[in-house]
């Protein structure tokens, strides 16, 4: 699952913009301060950070420019209720990828979002996971079965996700809560099984084998469907 990180001191907007990325598919760490945002981000972990310029200990500029000397190139948009051209220009010129003026639309941060998540990898990163006829683009987002494309919402797409870099692999119900979800194991929960059963419909039921009493396999079926039950060319939103 994308690893999103979000530099926000104001716990009301940190918790919206969290609340809105995790509901779209993305994983989200929310930290308050410049040093632990530098911290975390300089790791390598994060596939992109939302950065407030006006955070109380570091002022994000400062972030953004010791990030960049580092040599650590995630994409980094900046929030904040600074919105004059000078400090536009002066973000964009530090290192930033993005400038969002608060107030905002959630909906206009999230294009944001995903159009710097599609941009270039680094050589030698993976970018699609193949197995068998199954193919995920993780930069168009875009599945594909047999050479078909199916339409896949943000929570299918990261379940499969996480099934197509595990292949083989016995998941436990815990395992993909946890990873999909980021929740806690739930035993009266069935949302597993739920959304296992909408990418049987939409891949091929052969691809994924029920291990009783533990969890989902994802296997190399043979036979699979001539055309998929569902296909398009865009990904669809929970």
């Amino acid at each position: 699952m994308t690893q999103i990180l979000i530099a926000e001191d104001e716990e009301r907007i940190a918790a919206f913009v969290a609340k809105g990325l995790h509901a779209e598919g993305f994983a989200t760490t929310v930290v308050a301060s410049g040093s632990e945002a530098l911290e975390l981000a300089q790791a390598g972990e994060y596939s992109l950070l939302v950065l407030d310029l006006g955070l109380a200990d570091m002022d994000g500029f400062e972030v953004l420019q010791q990030l960049r000397a580092s040599g650590q190139a995630v994409p980094v948009i900046i929030l904040t209720a600074r919105s004059s051209v000078t400090d536009t220009v002066a973000g964009l010129e530090s290192g930033a990828d993005d400038y969002m003026a608060k107030p905002f639309r959630f909906e206009e941060l999230l294009a944001r979002v995903r159009l710097r998540l599609r941009a270039p990898q680094p050589p030698g990163e993976v970018t699609t996971l193949t197995h068998g006829p199954l193919q995920l683009d993780l930069r168009t987002r875009r599945m594909r079965v047999a050479g078909h494309e199916v339409d896949l919402s943000a929570r299918e797409f990261a379940l499969a996700e996480t099934f197509l870099r595990h292949p083989g692999h016995v998941l436990s119900r815990e395992q993909l809560l946890s990873q999909v979800w980021g929740y806690d194991f739930d035993p009266g929960s069935n949302v597993v099984d739920v959304y296992v059963r909408y990418l049987r419909k939409k891949l091929g039921a052969a691809h994924f084998d029920t291990v009783r009493g533990v969890g989902y396999r994802l296997v190399d079926a043979t036979a699979v469907p001539s055309r998929p039950a569902s296909h398009g060319r865009h990904v669809a939103v929970d």
